[in-house]
């Protein structure tokens, strides 16, 4: 198995570029199933979710095709008729939920596994499931996961009892071919999910309020959508990746291809540490603090700190003068990282399993570790540049899930990373 090989301490500076965001193009694709006419994306990421995506689509009869380096054309089937998604592949990722409302209202059964995805990805699916009874579908779970059966779905008024963009996505793509109405409330406004919105509408669906806490969605009965073209929205998460490191260790690294304004509240936090950051139209230039500052942070959903942040910005904090707090209120069991950082020399408090306080600044030195989920792992390699020594990191399918080519682009700004 693959791993990097860090050696640590180097300056950064040059220009490095966001790729497509794998939260938008894992979406896309399982959306393909709701038209009837080809749909082409652009700026697709070559990562690893995004190819078990493209294989679970390969299984239903459409087809994905390379149009160049980051497009793709998706054909349509004549007809649908797969009721079940294989194990091997549904179980590995936790997007496969989004294949179960298109081929529910295609099929009117769908057979599935449990899905999978990085330790952080096994999250309960009762928001799914409540939904689709909801919308008139008969749910049955077993041991080896989950029978759906409707003859038709149905529109319905459903609020979400917290906030979850892949499921507000996942019931966005089961209502657009149901019969009548359907109000979703307390939905996500994460920009992943407003681009969803605006490819269906350019497609025929019927969509108000994406990008609101409700979203209503009249369906078609049954009646397919056309096809059309969509680019992939820069990845926010990749992007303040680079921002964090860069303020760590960066000058003027300029990051190219992003959308500034999804990355408002980072670059508030990053802003109090001391960075220095200038903006542009789809650029950002961050040059390390001379002094980092502590800065408490506490996740939320989107417009707040990302989740997908807090493990990234865990690192800036153990270099910052002083005391900081991280509270984690998105998911249990985020915090699972801490112990290898303050195996790197970190120091690192966990009070319980959403609080932890960091001291710093800590000196950090090279280590042997294995990436438990993609965010940990993108910050293991962030506490690798900056500490002094060399580090291995192990177990890289789990970064490469979301990051592509990334050892080749860090390179680019100046980081001692190979792939071993």
């Amino acid at each position: 198995m693959s791993h990097f090989i860090i050696h640590g301490n180097k300056r950064l500076v040059g220009e490095i570029a966001v790729r497509g965001a794998k939260n938008h193009a894992v979406k896309m694709i399982p959306a393909s199933l709701l038209c009837k006419d080809p749909v082409t994306f652009t700026n697709v990421p070559r990562v690893e979710d995004v190819a078990r995506v493209r294989e679970l689509l390969d299984t239903t009869g459409y087809r994905a095709e390379d149009k160049s380096a980051d497009s793709i054309r998706i054909t349509s089937a004549t007809r649908v008729d797969v009721h079940e998604l294989p194990a091997a592949l549904a179980s590995r990722i936790r997007s496969s939920l989004l294949f179960v409302g298109p081929l529910l209202a295609r099929t009117g059964q769908v057979k599935f596994p449990y899905p999978g995805g990085c330790v952080i990805g096994k999250r309960p699916i009762d928001l799914f499931v409540d939904c689709w009874r909801a919308m008139g579908a008969m749910v049955r779970e077993n041991s080896a996961g989950f029978d759906i059966k409707a003859k038709q779905l149905r529109g319905a008024e459903y609020t979400f009892r917290f906030i979850s963009h892949t499921a507000t996505e996942g019931m966005i793509m089961t209502a657009v071919l149901a019969k009548g109405r359907t109000v979703l409330r307390n939905a996500a406004i994460e920009p992943e999910v407003v681009a969803l919105a605006e490819f269906l509408k350019a497609c025929g669906a019927s969509i108000d309020g994406a990008g609101t806490h409700t979203i209503t969605i009249q369906g078609t009965g049954g009646k397919l959508l056309r096809g059309g073209t969509a680019a992939i929205i820069p990845d926010r998460l990749e992007a303040g990746s680079f921002a964090i490191l860069a303020a760590l260790i960066g000058n003027d690294v300029r990051i190219t291809n992003c959308e500034p304004k999804h990355l408002e509240v980072l670059l508030a936090h990053l802003n109090a540490a001391g960075a220095s950051i200038e903006e542009g139209k789809d650029w950002i230039s961050v040059t390390r603090a001379a002094k980092l500052l502590p800065v408490s942070v506490r996740t939320h959903e989107y417009p707040g700190f990302a989740t997908d942040y807090q493990a990234p910005f865990t690192v800036l904090l153990t270099q910052a003068y002083g005391q900081s707090m991280v509270f984690e209120q998105i998911f249990e069991g985020r915090l699972t990282y801490l112990e290898d950082l303050n195996r790197m020399g970190a120091d690192i408090t966990q009070c319980d399993l959403h609080r932890a306080i960091v001291f710093g600044p800590s000196k950090l030195h090279g280590r042997d570790l294995e990436s438990p989920d993609l965010r940990a792992g993108i910050a293991f390699v962030i506490a690798a540049l900056i500490a002094r020594g060399t580090s291995h990191i192990g177990n890289v399918y789990q970064i490469d899930r979301g990051y592509e080519k990334l050892d080749e682009r860090l390179r680019g700004i100046g980081a001692d990373i190979k792939r071993g």
